[in-house]
């Protein structure tokens, strides 16, 4: 609800240097903030309308199943004229995979917000998600208005052991067909995928998901690859994000150290977003990219040189890299003070050089 606070965070996430911002809010005055978020961020900016939606509804009559189709739609509405780029709308969310997570059962259930939102709707109406019923309407405003829907996994899993499920995969079933139409309309379409994926299981859900959706841009929150690392959900989401991105992922969510735990500082988002840049770096490295590949041979060719300051320019996070070489520099300005004098490269450096230009040997 505070929006100096939230511009804090824009300004870290733009600082650690992400590709994309998403407003999530769900307090103070949702229009302000998303149009404040617009109006600093030179990058592309996502929302996820149903939030409003939803609170709206709750803040005029007291309940989130109080929200009307007309007015999800005009939540919608209301936030691509404001500019946005692009919006999740959980639309595979439907009443036949709400049905099959009944049968199956869960050990966590629905853990997307919008998700939750929309099954609670559905439930207590016996109607189908008006998303999804109106999706024609809803391809004609994101049309008109030039964005991009980003079809959310309302019934993602929220642990590994829903990881893979019947629900799961009844929604992305749904999400196929939906790309279809969103393509025969001309409006431009990616899909979101898993949270919480076993390691061995990522590689699986990335190849699922192109062949169901016939290959469009597929957006993993995470994965994460361990439901354990509370305070570190960032390295677990690096982990799966990585080989997700190796698998043919294309977007990658980030996740701070506080997921799970609480609403996340700006600090906390640098981090999650500097996690993040390291998983999709890792995979372009993997996918054969060229620009990727040089870079690290860049660093090699400047860790050899024993060049610091060229090291710490090429790091993908600069600030921390030169803050922890001013704070624990060597005595001797060529080695650091993991080895000092017996530098590993600067033993051996002498004996490799070509025989007119090594320097005498003092024992």
């Amino acid at each position: 609800a505070d929006l100096e606070f939230e511009l804090r965070k824009l300004e870290a996430a733009l600082r650690a240097g992400t590709d994309s911002v998403m407003d999530l809010s769900t307090g103070g005055d949702l229009d302000a903030i998303r149009r404040a978020i617009i109006e600093n961020s030179p990058v592309p900016v996502g929302t996820v309308p149903i939030y409003q939606a939803a609170i709206e509804a709750a803040e005029r009559h007291g309940t989130i199943t109080a929200m009307e189709p007309e007015q999800i739609l005009d939540v919608i509405a209301r936030h691509c004229e404001d500019g946005v780029d692009f919006i999740t709308v959980h639309v595979g969310a439907t009443r036949r995979a709400l049905e099959r997570l009944k049968k199956q059962g869960r050990i966590t259930n629905i853990v997307s917000r919008g998700g939750s939102f929309l099954a609670v709707w559905m439930l207590y109406h016996g109607r189908e998600n008006p998303l999804y019923e109106r999706f024609d309407d809803l391809l004609q405003i994101a049309k008109e208005y030039d964005v991009t829907l980003s079809l959310g996994d309302g019934l993602r899993p929220g642990c590994l052991a829903d990881a893979g499920d019947r629900a799961q995969f009844e929604e992305l079933l749904t999400l196929g067909e939906l790309v279809r139409r969103a393509r025969e309309a001309g409006v431009q379409v990616m899909v979101e995928g898993p949270g919480h994926v076993p390691l061995q299981d990522v590689e699986m859900h990335i190849r699922a998901e192109k062949v169901i959706c016939q290959g469009a841009p597929f957006y993993v929150l995470g994965p994460l690859v361990t439901d354990v690392a509370a305070g570190y959900d960032h390295i677990a989401a690096a982990i799966g994000g990585a080989i997700a991105g190796m698998a043919g992922a294309d977007f990658i969510c980030y996740v701070t150290p506080s997921e799970h735990l609480a609403l996340p500082t700006p600090e906390e988002v640098y981090e999650g977003v500097i996690a993040a840049r390291i998983a999709g770096h890792a995979a372009d490295i993997a996918r054969g990219r060229r620009d990727a590949w040089e870079w690290d041979l860049e660093m090699s060719k400047a860790r050899r040189a024993r060049d610091f300051d060229r090291q710490i320019a090429l790091s993908i996070d600069p600030d921390k890299a030169r803050r922890i070489r001013e704070e624990r520099a060597s005595a001797q300005p060529d080695t650091c003070s993991m080895c000092g004098k017996f530098c590993a490269l600067k033993l051996v450096e002498r004996l490799l050089r070509p025989e007119g230009e090594r320097a005498p040997s003092r024992g």
